[in-house]
């Protein structure tokens, strides 16, 4: 499918991500779509349909029927508000369809939004909501007892039998992304670790640690986007982005050591944006356990498979390496409110491309990738942006 248009961002608006025991649910998706609309420059009359990423609001909270008790509550009445739901990568998602409708030009401005509000709940409670984003059926794996941590831990695990990969590898990623994360005001932990610190974490699921997993977190995100005739010539533009999706058991699953729906959904977004791997200068990947990144880094084609965890360690996707990869701390550092991060990742790539990133400004910044996943691979979504003219951004 051809586009009719180009895409942009126009607006861009965060929270800072943590623990709130003072904020609900809908005050943080408040503070950043206003954020967004302000820095947009339009108001709530100019948006003409609101797209929700929130995984497990209802579960979290107990409030049901989020989008329109949402957009209300930023004076938007009388417009299409839809919730997506894919786990992990709900607003990666609801990005997805919101840009696709833009191009299509069904509307010419629409707001994402993703937030999500975790820690009102007790750690045995969210580890149970988490799991429904994995098999719960009957003989299924969350079922006979499985985490997440523990599914990234099998991957992990097969990961180092095919490939060599090490402790000391999962630890870099961990090491690196803390250090990026100290850079960022509005990262929920700000705390630089060593080496050893990070291979000496409490265990959780072994092989992986207190340091290789994502924190549980509070927090909200959000995007103005306009058709690019309708914006600056120094707007952010969507060059490419697709979503896929994959079985959500993992033993459904050809390999457990590669995600094809991270695979699928990089070849439809290079394929859009008229770019590949080798063109692209950072990304924000989707950490939510150490050897996620890895693994990742693997399926976009930055790094041949089985050398994720070996580059990490060389400092190849370090803030002055090759590719430069989690500037903003990553879901490890920043935190992972789950239904706000694809529109985190896509606000802090829209920084760094605008030059605004502050401490965590990287050198070469032309063109930014970020990769949402969904579960154990089930979902993803990759968007590429830069600049109006680096990509082509010309077909589905």
């Amino acid at each position: 499918m051809a586009l009719r248009r180009t895409v942009s961002v126009a607006g861009i608006g965060k929270t800072k991500f943590g623990a709130f025991a003072d904020r609900d649910l809908r005050s943080l998706a408040v503070e950043a779509g206003n954020k967004a609309l302000a820095d947009s420059g339009i108001g709530p009359d100019d948006i003409q349909a609101f797209y929700l990423g929130n995984f497990a609001g209802p579960e979290f909270t107990t409030q049901n029927h989020l989008a329109p008790y949402i957009s209300t509550a930023l004076g938007m009445t009388g417009i299409p508000s839809t919730r997506f739901e894919a786990a992990c990568a709900s607003s990666g998602a609801a990005f997805f369809h919101a840009f696709l409708a833009v191009a299509a030009g069904i509307y010419d401005t629409v707001m994402v939004l993703g937030v999500e509000k975790m820690t009102c709940q007790p750690v045995p409670r969210v580890t149970e909501i988490l799991c429904g984003a994995g098999d719960c059926g009957a003989g299924g794996e969350m079922a006979a007892g499985s985490t997440f941590p523990s599914l990234f831990a099998m991957i992990a695990r097969r990961h180092m039998h095919e490939y060599g990969t090490l402790r000391e590898h999962l630890a870099a990623v961990a090491v690196k992304n803390h250090a990026n994360g100290f850079l960022n005001p509005d990262a929920q932990l700000r705390k630089l670790i060593t080496l050893e610190q990070a291979l000496n974490g409490r265990p959780i699921a072994d092989p992986l640690n207190l340091y290789d997993c994502s924190l549980v977190s509070d927090g909200a995100a959000a995007v103005v986007l306009r058709a690019s005739d309708l914006c600056g010539p120094d707007a952010v533009q969507v060059l490419g982005a697709a979503q896929a999706s994959d079985y959500v058991a993992l033993d459904q699953k050809r390999t457990i050591t590669t995600f094809p729906a991270v695979q699928e959904a990089a070849f439809r977004a290079y394929s859009m944006a008229g770019v590949g791997p080798g063109d692209i200068d950072f990304a924000e990947i989707h950490d939510c356990f150490t050897i996620a990144e890895i693994v990742a880094t693997e399926d976009l084609g930055f790094v041949e498979p089985g050398r994720g965890g070996f580059a990490v360690f060389d400092g190849e996707t370090s803030r002055d390496g090759r590719l430069p990869v989690n500037a903003s701390g990553g879901l490890k550092s920043k935190g992972h409110p789950v239904g706000a991060t694809g529109v985190a990742q896509v606000c802090d790539v829209v920084r760094q491309i605008r030059g605004t990133a502050g401490d965590m400004q990287l050198a070469k910044h032309g063109i930014g990738l970020a990769q949402n996943l969904g579960g154990s691979g089930a979902s993803c979504v990759v968007t590429i942006l830069g600049q109006s003219g680096r990509g082509e951004g010309r077909v589905l």
